[in-house]
């Protein structure tokens, strides 16, 4: 076997671990593992960049997958990512400017083009970290994460336009094509439905990020990324899409493993490149400024609008994208490109230190941070509020919709019901039910819930143990008032983990439901056995 290949995964695994243990994400360990690497002569293979690009591509499918399309269509996000791109550019060309003007290492080399060119690097934000972060916090689908995925998905989009410009390459006249895949959808549906849950659906995923997405687009002369983003999308609302992510997930963290060291072994940065990358770090603070200041005009909270502000707080591998294309253009030079990749490692710590003392930070400077905060507030960002309900219903699937169900036979209009999905609350509210729409895995749901001493019991019916376990720990921090919460569990370690949460009764899908199978049956059949006198061994 290879021993550099046992040697990468051995350094990748020892900086990754060693970082864990500090709490930080791992994906920081790997990037030093890049670094020390190529610190002992170590360079990127190109079977290791294969498996990067592989990384990045299926990252951006399984976004598609559980993205609504109708998020980029939302002023904040596709105004928020303009404005903040034109007032980003603005707030490093102007401070470019001023370095260069002191006469600093490498600055003074810039002309105006190179320089706005730099601040065009610098205002994006990594796609791959900040769905890296929302994942591990399990924020994907909360009101910061969909808006921080919706900012991201409209800066790629200038990210194809500004390659297609810089490169001097018209796509082709077959990318008019692309515009009749929706037509195909219907088709995608029916083989996902055939596709099962076995290794057929890893390889549909695969087909379809990789030849559908970004072979498809690639070959018209489009960005191959943009294309996996767009095949993920076509799949969007499919029941099948979730457990398609799930299945590629472990695969797409190993390629994403590889994603980070290309980016330490990208160059070997001396004490000059360091220097000017750790300015450029600092000035990160700024971008995220803006950010900030950009969402909260948008009547967002300020606890949404700094959230999203930290998931973004990153710079983007798009920048060492444009400094390798403006190296090789020559309007740059080679140590802008080893800066700017030292720079993006270096945002991917602070980002990381960020996300992890995100709810400590909001916490200590809340009073301030309020003082930019809109009187009149967004739609989707206003108090949670149960009314008069007394007893609340969270996950309205098929189990929560029939508990739903019986109890409001009981106690009326008494009940309501709860569910992430928007376009499941209305149509369980055309069915005459009472819900509403929050998503209990989301920590900004729980920080606008307004629950009253009404609240006298609260099931969660959640299909997945994580999202019941994690709201039991919400609702056991709530002290103001009392009510009893009960449970679905799966499994007898489920039930012992919600149990030690306070939640009682908890209700064994597995144990209840043979127990009432056997009890329907023997009620249908009335089923009468012959006695008999003695045991019969087997």
């Amino acid at each position: 076997m290879d021993t550099t290949l046992l040697l990468f995964i051995g350094t990748a695994f020892t900086f990754g671990m060693v970082i864990n243990f500090t709490g930080l994400p791992p994906m920081v360990g790997f990037l030093l593992a890049g670094f020390a690497l190529n610190f002992f002569g170590f360079e990127s293979t190109e079977g290791l960049i294969t498996f990067a690009n592989l990384g990045v591509t299926l990252l951006l499918f399984s976004i598609g997958l559980k993205l609504d399309l109708r998020t980029l269509f939302k002023t904040e996000v596709w105004g928020g990512a303009s404005i903040h791109i034109v007032s980003s550019i603005v707030f490093y060309a102007l401070l470019l400017l001023l370095l260069k003007q002191i006469g600093l290492s490498f600055f003074s080399s810039l002309d105006i083009p190179a320089v706005l060119l730099v601040s065009f690097a610098l205002s994006f934000s990594s796609t791959v970290f900040a769905v890296k972060i929302l994942e591990e916090k399990s924020e994907t689908n909360s009101l910061y994460g969909r808006l921080a995925i919706g900012i991201l998905i409209m800066q790629d989009i200038f990210a194809v336009l500004f390659l297609t410009i810089s490169v001097g390459k018209i796509p082709s006249i077959w990318a008019f094509s692309l515009l009749a895949l929706p037509v195909v959808r219907p088709l995608l549906f029916k083989l996902l439905d055939r596709a099962g849950h076995g290794e057929l659906l890893v390889l549909y995923g695969f087909f379809l990020a990789l030849v559908i997405g970004a072979g498809l687009f690639e070959s018209v002369g489009m960005k191959a990324d943009l294309g996996a983003l767009i095949a993920g999308m076509l799949l969007a609302g499919h029941p099948s899409a979730k457990d398609m992510a799930n299945s590629l997930f472990n695969m797409k963290e190993l390629f994403l493993i590889c994603f980070f060291l290309t980016i330490g072994l990208g160059g070997l940065p001396n004490l000059d490149h360091l220097m000017i990358a750790t300015i450029l770090s600092l000035l990160l603070l700024g971008k995220i400024a803006l950010y900030f200041l950009t969402l909260t005009k948008f009547r967002l909270r300020s606890r949404t609008a700094l959230f999203a502000s930290f998931s973004l707080a990153s710079y983007s591998e798009f920048g060492l994208i444009v400094a390798s294309l403006a190296t090789y253009k020559g309007w740059l030079t080679q140590d802008w490109l080893i800066i700017t990749a030292l720079a993006v490692s270096l945002s991917f710590i602070i980002a990381a230190l960020l996300n992890k003392y995100a709810d400590t930070i909001y916490t200590r400077f809340t009073r301030s941070l309020k003082r930019f905060q809109s009187k009149r507030l967004h739609k989707d960002d206003r108090p949670v509020r149960v009314g008069d309900a007394q007893i609340l219903v969270m996950g309205m699937g098929r189990i929560g919709t029939g508990a739903y169900d019986v109890l409001k036979q009981s106690y009326g209009e008494k009940v309501m019901g709860l569910d992430y999905d928007q376009q499941t609350t209305i149509k369980h509210r055309e069915l005459g039910r009472r819900v509403i729409t929050g998503d209990a895995l989301d920590s900004d749901f729980w920080n606008k819930l307004q629950l009253t001493d009404n609240i006298k019991l609260i099931l969660l019916a959640m299909p997945d143990h994580n999202g019941n376990r994690y709201a039991a720990e919400q609702l056991s921090k709530i002290t103001f008032c009392s009510f009893k919460v009960a449970a679905l569990a799966h499994y007898k370690e489920d039930e012992s983990e919600l149990n030690e949460l306070g939640v009682t009764p908890v209700y064994n899908m597995y144990v209840e439901a043979g127990a009432g199978f056997a009890r329907h049956v023997c009620a249908e059949v009335n089923l009468v056995l012959a006695k008999s006198s003695h045991k019969q061994e087997l």
